[in-house]
């Protein structure tokens, strides 16, 4: 049985109805870039004090928001299974449903079901060297998972983390890079694409400054997210550095509708983003990821 199989069991039999969400609130909204396709983490916690207590996810899952009147939309959830004193996720403003979610505010209620898909493979990383490559709000799927292994630190080896976005108003989550730069056991690496004149840190693409930095693929994992293009050139990059397939993971969210592979909408090749993932190896997706993704 899938790990969606069993997200489905557990959340949603009881119910009798696999689309009917359950009701959070919205606690804190959190601006993370500014423009017209700004960027905001939503901090929520569900109405149903019972299920607040009860509700466990891993990180690497995603669930489907909604708002009424608006429709849904999938997001991963970008907060740690290990601070749970609520749940986060974040949005790129974007289009009907992202627009309405940027018009809530604290107090606003949302539809929640899930979660989705599997996870992120702790036991597998556990004991090696992890090289975290994100860009833009591809942040978001990660962060969940480097707090996990913050928080049980001592279960890993080194961690790099290679952040970058096109300028630095576009990067995300900088209380998260403040606090990973100025903790000693972490190489916290941020790039943009393009400086200004406040800018002193790197300049450059995230690949070019992953080859540049060369973190060793000895008994290591490389967890890349970032938007399409950035990913399809950075496993390259890794195979170069001495990656081999097995040890790159990535996690997508390609056109994921329904979130039980019903619709067929987020399909690669054989496989369905929803149901199969969103986490997978390069070895699992390498066949059509340059064709498809």
């Amino acid at each position: 049985m899938s790990v969606t199989d069993i997200s489905y069991r557990r959340r949603f039999l009881a119910s009798g109805n696999v689309y009917l969400p359950h009701i959070a609130v919205i606690e804190k909204v959190i601006d993370e870039t500014p423009g017209e396709r700004a960027i905001r983490t939503f901090h929520f916690n569900f109405k149903d004090e019972k299920l607040r207590e009860e509700f466990t996810f891993e990180s690497g899952q995603f669930a489907l928001y909604s708002v009424f009147g608006a429709g849904e939309a999938p997001f991963c959830i970008s907060s740690s299974p290990t601070r749970g004193d609520h749940l986060e996720f974040a949005v790129l403003q974007i289009g009907k449903v992202t627009n309405a979610l940027h018009r809530l505010g604290v107090g606003a209620e949302i539809g929640f079901r899930g979660p989705y898909g599997n996870e992120f493979p702790l036991d597998f990383l556990q004991g090696k060297n992890l090289v975290f490559v994100a860009g833009g709000i591809g942040l978001a799927p990660l962060r969940s998972l480097v707090w996990n292994v913050m928080d049980n630190r001592d279960k890993y080896e080194n961690i790099d983390i290679i952040y970058g976005a096109r300028s630095p108003s576009d990067l995300c989550f900088k209380y998260d890079l403040d606090a990973w730069d100025k903790d000693k056991t972490v190489n916290m690496v941020t790039t943009v694409d393009r400086g200004d004149e406040s800018w002193t840190g790197r300049v450059g693409f995230v690949p070019k400054v992953l080859e540049e930095v060369a973190p060793s693929a000895n008994n290591a994992v490389a967890i890349v997210c970032g938007p399409p293009i950035m990913i399809r050139f950075t496993f390259p990059v890794l195979e170069k550095l001495g990656f081999t397939p097995e040890q790159m993971i990535t996690t997508l969210e390609k056109r994921m509708k329904c979130g039980i592979g019903k619709c067929g909408r987020c399909n690669i090749g054989n496989l369905y983003v929803c149901r199969d993932g969103p986490v997978f190896t390069y070895a699992q997706i390498k066949n059509f990821i340059s064709s498809e993704y």
